[in-house]
């Protein structure tokens, strides 16, 4: 799948989205060559908990519990977890941080980040499950996605037989489709696995929020002929 962006003008250097997708990688090799109890205690300690009165008594643990909703960003459980989360990232976030720019893309994709991830850990029945990963950073990037370029489409290869068939289709459709599932999942709960699937649709409302907000400095960089 790949995605048409409705441009002509010349492209700046991303630098954000590769730095993100380069560094998820590295910190998932580190984290796999842990012995399983120290891999459990990452996750543990730096993955997002939901906090119990004992873990905010001091203000080192309230400031510890803070910090985890953002290095849980780049925390993945396992290689399909990864991979899913960063295909998408490149997918959206390449456009995205053409038409917002490095410094307005990371944001972001880090206070969308976190508060889905605060979502997620909310809405989370065990309250000791840790939320990790950046799946609610990523939906926040599909939803301004569909703000910032409503008329784009999504490509995709089909394998018909022996020929590969190329087809384009409204990406508001295939989003209206993804957020849709996001929902079914979240209703289902735990019949699909352990998954903060309310992290993801609080982070695709939030960044369909902020990619609305976001049209007017887009403008602006398209008038100086930045995009």
């Amino acid at each position: 799948m790949f995605v048409e962006v409705p441009s002509r003008r010349r492209h700046g250097f991303n630098w954000v989205t590769p730095t993100l997708v380069l560094a998820s990688v590295a910190i998932f090799v580190w984290l796999s060559l842990l012995e399983p109890a120290a891999h459990n205690e990452v996750l543990r300690r730096w993955g997002a908990i939901r906090p119990l009165e004992e873990d905010m008594a001091t203000l080192l643990q309230r400031l510890r519990w803070t910090a985890s909703l953002f290095t849980a960003l780049m925390i993945h459980a396992d290689w399909s977890h990864l991979v899913g989360n960063l295909l998408f990232l490149l997918i959206f976030g390449m456009p995205s941080e053409r038409a917002l720019g490095g410094l307005r893309f990371l944001a972001l994709f880090v206070v969308v980040g976190v508060l889905a991830n605060l979502v997620g850990v909310v809405a989370l029945e065990n309250p000791r499950a840790a939320v990790v990963g950046c799946s609610g950073a990523v939906s926040g990037l599909i939803g301004a996605y569909l703000a910032l370029f409503p008329r784009s489409k999504l490509g995709f290869v089909v394998p018909l037989g022996v020929v590969l068939e190329f087809v384009r289709t409204p990406a508001s459709v295939m989003i209206g489709i993804w957020a849709l599932l996001q929902i079914g999942f979240t209703l289902i709960g735990p019949g699909l696995g352990a998954v903060a699937w309310a992290a993801h649709i609080g982070g695709f409302l939030l960044g369909l929020l902020w990619g609305v907000l976001s049209r007017p400095a887009v403008a602006r960089r398209l008038r100086r002929g930045m995009v």
